[in-house]
């Protein structure tokens, strides 16, 4: 491994990666599920940012990452801040799409629902395109299942800003998010950044 990398359960991350500009590894995490007192990884997540998102993050300057991990108004400003932001999402335990397509749709309707927000047809149509996608796929260890912004190969491309948002909100949403240990991360790299 080399000094420029971060190791995620043993899967490597690049420490930056450049897209329009470069990009910090901000975060990183794993999503899990407990069944019969065994923990089961699934997904090793990086998250990365333009370093300019911390113009939209001044109110959090000086803050305890305890504090920063249970203030969901810091997540929120975080995923909204208009700055490039990569999800890196590789497959640590092999599934099949459809149930993460089922999830990840799940996590959406149940976040525009505590919005009491009806989806409008173009969001019906993108996240109906999300989950059709994964239906028909195999995701294997070590497969990247999702890297926003930017990734040129990519099959699948959704553009309605309000699902864009959501699932961004599932890996970023503090208290809601599917990462807990992400959100821990997220946290503990803010208060070291946002004291500088």
């Amino acid at each position: 491994m080399s000094s420029k990398e971060v190791l995620i359960d043993g899967i490597p991350f690049p420490a930056e990666i450049t897209r329009t500009k470069p990009l910090a590894l901000v975060g990183q995490g794993l999503t899990s599920v407990e069944i019969h007192f065994l923990q089961i990884k699934y997904n090793a997540i990086g998250i990365y940012m333009d370093k300019d998102v911390t113009k939209y993050l001044k109110n959090w300057e000086g803050k305890k990452r305890t504090e920063l991990e249970e203030d969901d108004r810091f997540f929120t400003a975080l995923f909204l801040a208009p700055v490039e932001k990569v999800f890196r999402i590789v497959v640590i335990k092999e599934i099949k799409g459809s149930q993460y397509g089922v999830q990840l749709e799940s996590a959406v309707r149940n976040q525009f629902a505590a919005l009491d927000h009806d989806e409008d047809e173009e969001e019906e149509e993108a996240l109906e395109k999300v989950t059709k996608f994964f239906e028909s796929i195999y995701l294997k260890k070590g497969s990247i299942t999702f890297d926003t912004e930017g990734k040129a190969e990519s099959k699948i491309q959704v553009e309605n800003t309000s699902v864009v948002e959501m699932i961004q909100k599932w890996y970023l949403g503090g208290s809601i998010a599917v990462s807990r240990s992400t959100i821990k991360n997220l946290a503990a790299k803010f208060e070291e950044i946002l004291s500088q």
